[in-house]
Formats: structure tokens, sequence, C-alpha cells
């Protein structure tokens, strides 16, 4: 399947989306947007694709960012550095949060609180505490939200994961994830720190995280490398997976999660492990994230991003391109015939082939721009998002848990319904955290 470009991109969401056409003024969405460097750019153009949304207001803490998304637009936005002036502003309809993790909840919940629809990036939050929070006061507002988990929106991997819930691969017992780049020998470097070279700004980027040195792996994309801001690749990539899994399997949370790993190779200032795999138990169905960030070898026989491996075949996923391989039953047991090989004789076996190929996705950009055409759908009929803040909450929620396991080295068992774990007091004092004064979550 050949890349989806941006331009073609825009040419086939102009013609396919039902408020593509150029908008009287009242019909167009206002939206504010927080947070503009590298992926806030990324969501920032996935909305310029529709003709029904108007950049009104922009945030960041860099001119040069805000700058750049300014000229991109077909108005003249107001530029702010203080979020909380954006949200207050009566032209913005919705607001898109798009800053590091550790500032999405107080930013959604400030948002939400003010009469905006919400458009927050993935992971959720940095906490389980924060993101129940996050849902509970979109509940009370009222307000349409969508977490940018954007694959929910991909046309392709909803029908992939139909096709699983509907028995098509029998009983699934294993749903694999993998992460895998070789970062060795020197990762993201040895940066060190020193004085911030604009103290003021360094304390604003920090926010409700703990007080720390300035340094530059610390900032920009690097803060996912650190615990005080992200969960690690185990919360940024592994969401994506999880939120799959969750969706094929019709499961809403796991029942336990271990995980292990270390900083094995790569020599840099890193928090977050180079290698590591995460397993969690959702009762019939194993769940694995694994982190291979020290080799780059392919991942299966497909070298996949995914495999779902069910007894009757193995569904292995890639960029929105789905294909299933049929599984091989073992025609002997202990010199019987079995149930298992009688599948063969119903085209289960080798000689069948099942495939489907994608209708859309292919690219994030592609993915981004249907998940945030569904985000301005349902800002206009007022009905859930894909990714309601809820799913979103969810899916984070159980990567949230993982990397709580890979830090504690355990074993842990979780109670989804009281967001609690019942087997370690250690575990449970990582579910949230005190802010920076004079930080709070309202």
């Amino acid at each position: 399947m050949k890349p989806v470009t941006r331009r073609a991109f825009g040419a086939a969401a102009a013609t396919a989306a039902s408020y593509s056409r150029v908008m009287g003024a009242n019909d167009r969405v206002r939206v504010g947007y927080i947070g503009l460097g590298n992926r806030g750019d990324q969501v920032h153009d996935a909305f310029l694709e529709h003709g029904d949304q108007q950049t009104v207001a922009v945030c960041d803490l860099r001119d040069d960012y805000m700058d750049f998304a300014i000229k991109k637009s077909r108005a003249t936005p107001v530029k702010y550095t203080d979020y909380r002036k954006l949200i207050d502003d009566k032209n913005v309809d919705a607001v898109a949060i798009a800053t590091p993790d550790h500032w999405h909840a107080i930013m959604c919940v400030e948002a939400c609180r003010a009469g905006k629809d919400v458009y927050v990036e993935k992971p959720l939050s940095l906490t389980i505490a924060e993101g129940r929070r996050m849902v509970e006061v979109a509940r009370e507002t009222r307000r349409v939200t969508q977490c940018g988990i954007h694959r929910r929106s991909v046309k392709s991997l909803r029908d992939a994961a139909e096709f699983i819930r509907n028995g098509g691969l029998g009983e699934v017992t294993v749903a694999k994830g993998y992460h895998v780049q070789n970062e060795y020998p020197n990762g993201i470097g040895m940066a060190p720190d020193g004085p911030a070279p604009d103290e003021r700004m360094w304390d604003q980027w920090l926010g409700p995280a703990p007080k720390a040195a300035w340094n530059l792996n610390r900032t920009f994309y690097n803060f996912r490398w650190f615990y005080d801001y992200s969960g690690g690749q185990i919360t940024n990539f592994g969401v994506h997976y999880m939120d799959f899994f969750r969706m094929a399997l019709g499961e809403s949370s796991p029942r336990s999660v271990t995980a292990i790993g270390g900083r094995f190779a790569v020599k840099d200032n890193r928090e977050i492990p180079d290698t590591c795999e995460v397993l969690w138990d959702f009762g019939k169905t194993l769940a694995v994230f694994v982190q291979y960030n020290a080799n780059g070898a392919p991942t299966n026989l497909k070298n996949s991003e995914l495999e779902i491996r069910g007894t009757k075949g193995t569904m292995y996923l890639q960029s929105g391109k789905w294909e299933v391989v049929p599984e091989k039953s073992t025609e002997v047991l202990f010199g019987q015939r079995t149930p298992l090989n009688r599948g063969l004789e119903r085209g289960y076996g080798p000689s069948k082939k099942l495939a489907m190929e994608p209708t859309q996705g292919g690219s994030g950009f592609a993915e981004t721009t249907w998940h945030t055409r569904n985000f301005l759908d349902c800002i206009k009929s007022r009905q859930k998002c894909n990714c309601d803040i809820e799913i979103g909450h969810l899916s984070t929620s159980a990567c949230i848990i993982g990397h709580i396991a890979l830090r504690t080295r355990s074993l842990l068992d979780w109670d989804a319904r009281a967001e609690r774990f019942t087997n370690s007091d250690t575990a449970n004092k990582l579910l949230s955290y005190k802010y920076r004064a004079p930080y709070k979550l309202g």
C-alpha cells in the first residue's frame, strides 16, 4: 500500500467529510491550540484539513512554534503564553491540548469548566487519579471530549477489531504489541543539568511536576524518557496497542499486571528502560507490550507492530493494514484424531488464507485527520466521540499500571472498579502525586 500524502489525503477527506465545503462563519468550530511543538504541530495540521474549523488562538511557551502555526492558519489567531487566557477566551469553542503528559489533566479540567469541548492528546493523563478526575469533570460539565488515540478512528482497524470480536480468530489467547528500534549506543545522550536559558519559562514548563534542574533532555520530545512527565514508551506507544486490544477483545480492564526490564545497554541519562516487557492478564487473554530499544531486529514473521493470536489464526497489523494467517492444527495428539484437526476440514487450515486490505489509514497524519474529523462532527451532534474521555482513560490506565508494575518490579492485582491495587500499598502510592504549589486539579 502506497503511503498517504497530506495533499492526497486532504483531497480525499474533502470528498468524504460532511462539513468539508467552505463554511460560513457561524458553522465553523473555533479552536484554540495549547502546545504546538512536534505532536501539537501534527494535530494542528490535521485540524487544518477541515474547512469547518478555524484556528482562533494558539498557546505555547515558544514564539517560534506559535508563529509557525499562525502562518498555516486561514485567519490570524491570538497568541498566548498563558494557557489560562486561551481557555478564558470567549471566541474559543474547543481546545486542543498537545502538551507534555503531566499538563493534560489540569488543562483539560479547566477547559471543561470554562465550557469548552476538549481534544486532549494521548496518553490521557500521567496518573490514574488524574484520569478519573478528567472523566468526572467532563461528565459533570457535559463537554464533548476526544482522547488523541487516533487509531480509534481508522476504519480498517475498527473492522479488524470487529473481525476478532466476531470470532474470526477463534479464542484469542495472546495479544502482543512491539515498540522496537535500536537506540544503542548513545540514545538521547548525556545532556548535563545546568542553568535554564529562561528560568521563568522552565518553571512554567514544569508546572505541577516536581522542581528539577533544567536539562535539555527533559524538554521537547525527550521528556518522555523521564518519569516526572511521562510513563515512558509503555504509555506513549503502548496506549495505542492497549486501546486496540481492548476494542478487539471487548474488554474493559485487566485483572493483573507484571513487568520487568531496565536500562541494559543504551548509555544516556534516561529513566525509562531500553528493554522491557509488560504482561497483562485479561482473564482469558494475555496482553503483552514489548519494548526493545537496543535491538531493531524484525518482530515476527510479518515484522508487524501488533499480532493477535487465536485458536483459528493470527492477525498481523501494521500502519492500518491487517492480515490473518490461519493456524495449523496438530493432526495427531497421543495417537488420536483431535477436535482441532477437524477444524482443517472446515477451512481453517493453511490452504485457506484470510486477508483484509484497509479502506483507510496507513499514516499517522491520515489517522489523526480522521480522528479530528470525528471530534468536529461530535461537537455539532453532541454525541460521544470515537475515543471519548472514558475510553481514553481506561486504555491509558491499563498502561499506567503496567508502568507502575515495572517501577515496583511487582505482580499487581487490579480492582478496576475501585481503581486500586489489592495487593500492594507501595504501588497504590504511585496512582497519584502531590502537585507542586500552587497547582491544583479542580
